[in-house]
């Protein structure tokens, strides 16, 4: 197989590097610590009340399935493995409480509602989206192709919104058969800041998407289409005054001009997400699967917390 090359040209590359390399070490190595604790309340809240419905009770409190869910896609376990993690860490810190036994955990990740946990805003946003696709669990590409289709080569697609650091202030999982301009209306309305710019690929020329930023009174950067033409609608203004620009000076100054190249800030947190997770979803059952992205998001903006490369240009 062939070495995919980039499309630009290595002339016109911009070389950036790391200005706090020392914190940007220490933080990826913090990534990896294994020093856990539960708080007060989370210990508190282990077991649940009993809600007083008729059946069994619940024995362990969303918090703990949550919790299990989030070791074992930071540590990279299987269930079994999780049960076994969550038995140590409990020894070790002297609590004598019951712990979720592998089917329990698997079974119970369906039913939470994890949701994504946001930094505080301080102003106003510049939000960037994109997609990724994200493998089913299943016996691969090759097997499908090779045996006739017993292997599941489903997928599903990631969409997010990150900010201008990075942090991940939007996400949901759908089909891949949902366009990401369908996507977008809901992927910004999860956003709880001021937006005032929105920067995208071409997968977002749609009529929708601008309508969308023009609600939210946020600038457009998306590149048109080649064969676009100036249509002279008001919610199209900046999408006509992107092609007038282009006309004018090309579309590779047209990027540098505008900054369009700032959606590579999304490419980066889909790139971050399959280093730390893998490209393939381990849970089965939809709503699992939307919890298991969710968690991962989670995870990633704590790893922002801890620290991020700062980087500098250092030439062209």
């Amino acid at each position: 197989m062939s070495k995919r090359r980039s499309k630009v040209h290595p002339n016109y590359k911009t070389r950036y590097r790391v200005r706090n390399w020392p914190d940007y070490d220490r933080a990826l190595r913090r990534r990896g610590d294994l020093t856990i604790w539960l708080t007060p309340a989370a210990i508190a809240a282990w077991t649940p009340l009993g809600t007083g419905a008729r059946g069994g009770q619940p024995r362990y409190s969303e918090t703990v399935i949550e919790a299990a869910l989030t070791l074992r896609m930071v540590f990279g376990l299987a269930w079994r493995q999780t049960e076994g993690l969550l038995h140590s860490v409990l020894s070790l810190m002297g609590l004598e409480l019951e712990v979720p036994d592998h089917t329990t955990l698997s079974r119970r990740t369906a039913g939470l509602k994890v949701e994504l946990k946001r930094r505080a805003p301080g102003g106003s946003l510049h939000l960037v989206v994109d997609s990724t696709g994200v493998g089913l669990f299943g016996e691969g590409e090759w097997a499908a192709a090779r045996w006739g289709g017993r292997g599941r080569r489903g997928w599903r697609k990631l969409h997010v919104g990150v900010d201008a650091d990075g942090n991940i202030v939007a996400a949901e999982l759908t089909d891949n058969a949902t366009t990401d301009s369908t996507a977008f209306p809901d992927l910004v309305g999860q956003v709880r800041a001021p937006v005032h710019r929105v920067t995208a690929d071409g997968a977002y020329d749609r009529r929708n998407v601008y309508h969308s930023a023009h609600g939210l009174r946020a600038h457009a950067v998306i590149p048109p289409a080649r064969s676009a033409a100036v249509s002279g609608e008001p919610v199209l203004a900046e999408r006509d005054a992107h092609i007038e620009h282009i006309a004018l000076v090309g579309r590779r100054r047209w990027r540098v001009d505008v900054g369009q190249h700032q959606q590579a800030r999304a490419e980066n947190t889909f790139y971050r997400y399959k280093i730390a997770f893998g490209g393939r979803l381990k849970a089965r059952n939809r709503a699992a699967q939307r919890n298991e992205v969710m968690t991962g998001c989670n995870i990633l903006n704590r790893f922002a917390v801890l620290g991020m490369p700062v980087s500098e240009r250092i030439g062209a």
